[in-house]
């Protein structure tokens, strides 16, 4: 029988990157996915591909930002940005060590190296767009992420594991099950053109006109299990009140309150943590929505504090100020792409065209 670990690298290389002869793979993780990292890349070999690795060691994030001058945080690797520019497939596996080990950093520095940085993020969101760069962002569990989740590894680990489908005998077909049943929800979404949030501390409308409604089926996440859009921009009216914490790299934000007129955020409150959405507000395109989604993977039942699965909380909805996808249509542009999420399982309500479709957190129709 295959371990785990074997059956996790067969479907993030099989299914979620679709790896074939002669692709060219780029893996970013740290040194303790070793385990994962080696069964990815027999997997990948075994199908063909060629795969090259960026490996960060314990701390080389503080380090970095802690003693970089200017010169160095405006080089960009010329591996990645070739990565970015050709070739087929991105894998990124977080690991990390300590999620505190960017705390080196300043505003001004991160401003360096985010706009040296511009170019290749503008191709990978061109390229990813279309899959012509196909990518995947996953989890390897380590001690620092169950500690940020109140669990002990062992509790993570399963966790983790549960919410991939890794325990099904057959993961890859679980996920296909997964693409069907919210195809199903899509193809209603985009007949639809408007939107209404309503629930406990959310009212907002919004329009999709000309979007898209995106099938996040585990291929470009890993765990997935959401569907989402970008708003039409000048089109969200209403207000928000954020029932989970807002997480912004490390920081956290309690209460975080939107008031929206015609797709402009004019307003905000926060229980907690004020000054980050001050901060993050003075960022270009920040004050306008970017995505709107609805999360549908009930095996995430609680918040971890990690938001690749925290936005796919079943029966939760959230929302992300900044940058679009162009996939689905979105215009509007920023370096900034923060998610932040509600619980719609207490009387939360979703209408589209004024005809109610989702109702304590589930699809009705």
């Amino acid at each position: 029988m295959k371990t785990i670990l074997e059956k996790y690298a067969d479907l993030l290389v099989h299914y979620c990157l679709e790896i074939k002869p002669g692709d060219k793979l780029f893996i970013k993780t740290t040194v303790l996915a070793e385990p994962l990292l080696r069964e990815v890349f027999r997997s990948a070999i075994r199908a063909g591909a060629t795969v090259d690795t960026d490996l960060e060691f314990r701390e080389q994030n503080r380090i970095f930002y802690t003693e970089a001058q200017s010169a160095q945080l405006s080089r960009v690797s010329p591996l990645y940005q070739l990565a970015m520019e050709t070739y087929d497939a991105y894998l990124h596996i977080r690991a990390p060590f300590n999620l505190g080990e960017s705390n080196g950093s300043t505003p001004e520095k991160t401003k360096i190296y985010q706009q040296a940085h511009q170019k290749a993020s503008d191709t990978y969101f061109r390229r990813t767009a279309t899959r012509e760069l196909k990518r995947n962002l996953c989890q390897f569990p380590t001690q620092a992420s169950a500690q940020k989740a109140g669990l002990s590894l062992e509790e993570y680990e399963h966790f983790v594991f549960n919410a991939c489908k890794l325990y099904d005998e057959d993961p890859i077909e679980s996920w296909i099950k997964v693409r069907k049943n919210q195809q199903r929800i899509v193809d209603h979404l985009n007949k639809s053109s408007e939107i209404h949030y309503r629930g406990e501390g959310i009212d907002l409308h919004f329009s999709t006109a000309g979007r898209t409604w995106i099938n996040s089926d585990g291929q470009t996440n890993m765990p997935s299990g959401e569907v989402y859009t970008s708003p039409v921009e000048d089109s969200v009216n209403g207000v928000v009140r954020f029932s989970l914490p807002a997480l912004y790299g490390n920081e956290e934000v309690e209460g975080a309150t939107l008031h929206v007129k015609d797709g402009f955020i004019e307003k905000w409150e926060a229980s907690k943590g004020i000054e980050v959405l001050d901060r993050v507000f003075k960022v270009e395109g920040t004050r306008r929505f970017g995505e709107a989604a609805i999360g549908t993977n009930y095996d995430i039942d609680r918040m971890t504090k990690n938001i690749l699965f925290d936005e796919k909380i079943g029966g939760t909805v959230h929302l992300a100020v900044g940058q679009s996808y162009l996939q689905t249509g979105g215009k509007n542009q920023s370096a900034v792409h923060w998610d932040m999420i509600t619980d719609m399982r207490n009387g939360g309500e979703i209408f589209t065209d004024g005809e109610k479709i989702y109702e304590d957190g589930n699809f009705i129709i």
